[in-house]
């Protein structure tokens, strides 16, 4: 009676075991692709360029990984406010869209290491420089409405000590007023910031900023594997010097 037990016991052990495996790093391979959801408006991270082909500097990185994985990476504009859903519903197969990770986002989905750190910056004119936060005051800023600027800016103290707060729909716009002279500073995502000056190198930017943020590549909880095998695959690019090379791109040196 004992070993029928023992038996039943090892049968059942082992069909848990191979329910509860975790085969998705198998089932990329498998597929031959990995699905990556991003929304495709946030330059220089992930885009449409002008001949509306998705580029940018974490489509670079997704491709040098699915390389060293030995399938393609395929990407699906999302709707940003809900693209955690879309990768819990298996829509795709993880968020790569300079995601930045937080406690709340923790909870709903398996980050990789920070491969990038971000932070709300200072932008404004060569010759009238503003480096630091406590400059702020007295002068006319501008930021995106809704975005993490405006949310860095209404919690940081200086927003009582400006002239006045304006709020854009884009940056881009908040920028361009900023460079014509009717805004004395902009604060905004350094990696859009810095991608739009590059084109003009018009703007100086700040040595401080009002945050510190970590980007990070989302998967499901339970894709442990394919996890680690990205995470395996984004260490060998930053020894191997290609991580680098990627970074120049899109940032310059």
């Amino acid at each position: 009676m004992k070993k029928i037990i023992v038996i039943i016991m090892m049968v059942l052990g082992v069909f848990t075991s191979s329910f509860g495996a975790d085969n998705s790093l198998k089932d990329i391979q498998k597929k031959g692709k990995m699905i990556v959801g991003l929304d495709a408006t946030f330059a220089p991270m992930g885009f449409r360029d002008e001949a509306g082909n998705i580029v940018g500097f974490d489509i670079d990185l997704a491709n040098e990984v699915a390389k060293r994985l030995g399938v393609t990476a395929e990407f699906k504009p999302c709707e940003w406010d809900g693209i955690l859903f879309d990768l819990k519903g298996k829509k795709i197969d993880m968020v790569w869209n300079g995601m930045t990770i937080t406690e709340a986002r923790e909870k709903q989905a398996l980050f990789s290491e920070p491969y990038f750190e971000d932070g709300q910056m200072i932008f404004s004119r060569k010759e009238n420089k503003i480096d630091k936060v406590a400059e702020l005051e007295g002068k006319v800023v501008g930021l995106q409405l809704g975005s993490s600027a405006d949310v860095a800016v209404a919690k940081n103290p200086i927003s009582q000590k400006t002239k006045e707060i304006k709020k854009y729909a884009t940056n881009v716009e908040a920028l361009m007023d900023l460079e014509a002279g009717r805004l004395d500073a902009v604060v905004v995502d350094a990696v859009n910031g810095k991608y739009y000056n590059s084109k003009k190198n018009a703007l100086a930017y700040s040595t401080e900023s009002l945050t510190t943020e970590y980007y990070g590549v989302a998967f499901r909880k339970s894709d442990k594997a394919f996890r680690n095998e990205v995470q395996k695959a984004l260490d060998e690019m930053k020894k191997d010097g290609t991580y680098n090379k990627i970074v120049s791109k899109w940032f310059g040196e």
